[in-house]
């Protein structure tokens, strides 16, 4: 369920701000209504944290090391010399990787004019022989030798150019480029290479020291990220010469603890009903021990329900875990999702949610998997006759050992999945519909004719694909009365007299024309879940029909088929997952229930226990 919030204004005397902030943060209920940028040197402090941790990484010793578990979390004082000396370290580094490439660039550029010293042409220049150096093509370097005004000595051919080094400058008449001379030679220019690869190396021992630790690292960022945070609460609190006040959304259900928080402290504290129409109300879900199974999804996702839309977790984890199981669709997948899962759980210690939740999917997708005859795509698992006992024939995958035909199969299976789609899109309309009526928005009659319009559709898709017998005209007419409720009804709305909700849904008539329609599409979408799961099994089939035709020595490459060609089946149902099953969870289920998941996730101002990303 979503909790309901309460808008409240803490006041206190500006002699007491720290406190009053600093009692706020350690409550850590309140959602601050609006939020203020940070001081900027807290926010750069967090910044560059992050990223000299991620610098880091590339100088961070071998996992299977015993290092990161000997190394102490450092104090701050010892902490801040060892991030100086880092910083000072990369600073340099990056400072001599640009003056290797400036060198090696000059390198590259006097190169072809040999090995010389700069420090004896200047010598020349300064005992009066101004020596300038060009190189120039061969019509050039004629024009250049017959002028008896210049003085000019030919050196080596450069790149097929004809090179000389000239007393003064050659008149603009002779086009030539001039070499301009460096000011090192390569010969020094190499010993400088070479020392600045010494000084990084130097560096890089500096760094591989301080990346074994990252603990101290997280630490201090989690540190910063708080101040930055508090920072921002700092000057978002509001205050006058006497007072300073700030507000912001605490949960009806915390009142009370706040209330004796309030009395501790001592601030004067106001409480009101959040406004109809503030849009910035924060979300806050309470899940229940099995809705709750289906955050991770929903934290992967980034969806959050908004303030006043209702709250579907429950129904979202039933119908995405058997959406699940019909895409993933083969049993002897879900045994190693099984097995996997509790070896992870068993290494890592950790039994959260997701860990819950992938152990709920697997052993869903084994009972799809069973009932449907599906083990590792093999079809002489019907052989056996315990795995052959567990499937229900008209589902099987391999319907002849039942004595069902393969039209009657997929039909029945298709049937069920547009039996999916009406339930689920029909207990959207209903979930609106208890929403508009406690409401009082009489548009709740508008959700009844959807709900009528997906009966409808779901039997015209029996009708046109599966070819059941069905009487057409009652359909049809089900149809139009479905569209005449939503136009006239549609347009209600709790600040709206009826005629003016009659208007503005006759106005509307042509977007609902079309919004029915697309609900035909919407029931038909459903049979995404028998074309997938079937794909899947093809794939499968495929694949052990190849490795099928290796014998002998062969039969090592025969494995390696079986084993890559199913592990790569196995990834793209998990996309498959997240394309299909996902898609009819957000957008036909959830457009059925009103839900545009416009949620701000409820962030109290707390002293955060780990680093928000």
């Amino acid at each position: 369920m979503i909790e309901k919030m309460k808008m409240v204004c803490i006041v206190s005397s500006v002699s007491k701000k720290d406190e009053m902030l600093d009692g706020l943060r350690n409550l850590g209920l309140l959602h601050l209504s609006e939020k203020k940028s940070p001081d900027r040197a807290a926010s750069e402090r967090f910044t560059t944290l992050s990223k000299t941790a991620s610098s880091l990484m590339d100088y961070a010793p071998d996992k299977k090391s015993k290092h990161s578990e000997e190394v102490p979390v450092l104090n701050d004082a010892d902490f801040e010399k060892m991030y100086c000396d880092v910083l000072t370290a990369l600073d340099k580094r990056s400072a001599l990787i640009q003056e290797i490439s400036a060198a090696n660039a000059e390198i590259e550029r006097i190169k072809a004019w040999g090995s010389f010293a700069p420090d004896e042409i200047k010598q020349l220049k300064e005992a009066g022989y101004d020596l300038h150096f060009y190189r120039m093509g061969k019509n050039e370097y004629t024009m250049a030798a017959q002028d008896p005004d210049i003085q000019m000595v030919r050196l080596a051919s450069i790149d097929k150019m004809d090179t000389v080094a000239v007393i003064g400058i050659l008149p603009a008449a002779i086009p030539a480029s001039e070499f301009a001379i460096p000011e090192k030679g390569i010969r020094e220019l190499e010993k400088e290479i070479e020392s600045s690869k010494q000084q990084i190396a130097d560096c890089e021992e500096v760094l591989k020291k301080a990346a074994v630790y990252d603990a101290s690292f997280q630490v201090q960022m989690l540190k910063a990220q708080n101040a930055e945070n508090y920072s921002s609460a700092s000057a978002t609190a509001e205050n006058d010469d006497d007072f300073v006040w700030i507000s912001g959304y605490l949960p009806e259900s915390e009142l009370d603890k706040f209330k004796a928080a309030a009395a501790k402290n001592q601030w004067a504290w106001a409480q009101e009903d959040v406004a109809e129409d503030d849009s910035q109300i924060p979300t806050k879900v309470k899940y229940g021990k099995v809705s709750g199974l289906i955050k991770p999804v929903f934290d992967i996702l980034g969806i959050l329900p908004g303030y006043r839309e209702s709250d579907i977790s429950l129904w979202f984890f039933l119908f995405f875990t058997l959406f699940f199981a019909m895409i993933i669709g083969d049993a002897g997948y879900g045994v190693l999702i099984l097995l996997g899962t509790i070896a992870y759980a068993a290494k890592s210690k950790k039994f959260n949610n997701a860990v819950y939740l992938l152990l709920v999917l697997s052993i869903a997708t084994i009972i799809w998997g069973a009932i449907t005859g599906t083990w590792f795509g093999m079809e002489k698992a019907m052989q056996v006759p315990i795995l052959k006992a567990l499937v229900i024939p008209s589902f099987a995958n391999y319907p002849e050992y039942f004595g069902v035909t393969a039209l009657a199969q997929q039909n029945t299976i298709m049937k069920f999945s547009f039996s999916i789609g009406a339930v689920q899109m029909a207990l959207g309309s209903l979930i609106s519909v208890k929403k508009k009526i406690t409401e009082k928005n009489l548009s709740w009659v508008a959700d009844i004719g959807w709900l009528v319009a997906i009966v409808a559709m779901y039997l015209l898709s029996l009708y046109l694909v599966i070819g059941e017998q069905i009487d057409i005209k009652p359909v049809f007419a089900l149809i139009g009365v479905a569209f005449v409720l939503v136009v006239l009804f549609g347009g209600m709305a709790p600040d709206r007299t009826i005629a003016q909700g009659i208007k503005a849904g006759c106005a509307d008539a042509f977007t609902v024309f079309l919004n029915t329609i697309s609900c035909f599409g919407n029931v038909m979408s459903y049979i995404r879940l028998f074309a997938v799961g079937m794909a899947g099994l093809a794939i499968s089939q495929s694949f052990n029909g190849i490795a099928a035709g290796f014998h002998g020595p062969l039969i090592i490459l025969g494995v390696v088929v079986v084993l890559i060609g199913h592990g790569l089946n196995i990834i793209m149902c998990f996309l498959s997952v997240v394309v299909h099953g996902v898609r009819l969870n957000v957008l036909e289920f959830s457009g059925q229930a009103g839900l545009e998941w416009t949620g701000i996730a409820y962030e109290p101002f707390k002293v955060n226990d780990k680093i928000k990303k």
